[in-house]
């Protein structure tokens, strides 16, 4: 496991904004797909989920980016 995350650290400083971009475009992409093959009345709990992990994420990286953006002035 460890070996893995060492390849994941690899990957990102390895990369750029484009490539991380299309890692998340991918990841979306899964993911709605997964929400199509839910059956109806799990949609309702599936989008609370995604929504809540959509903030819990939103959030730290936003402010991560304003803490940047703040730096450089």
């Amino acid at each position: 496991m460890k070996k893995l995350l060492n390849y994941g650290n690899e990957f990102v400083k390895q990369s750029d904004w484009r490539d991380l971009a299309l890692v998340k475009l991918c990841l979306c992409a899964v993911g709605m797909m997964w929400g199509m093959a839910l059956p109806r009345k799990a949609h309702k709990p599936a989008a609370f989920i995604s929504v809540a992990v959509f903030v819990c994420t939103y959030i730290p990286l936003m402010l991560k980016l304003f803490r940047i953006m703040d730096n450089d002035k």
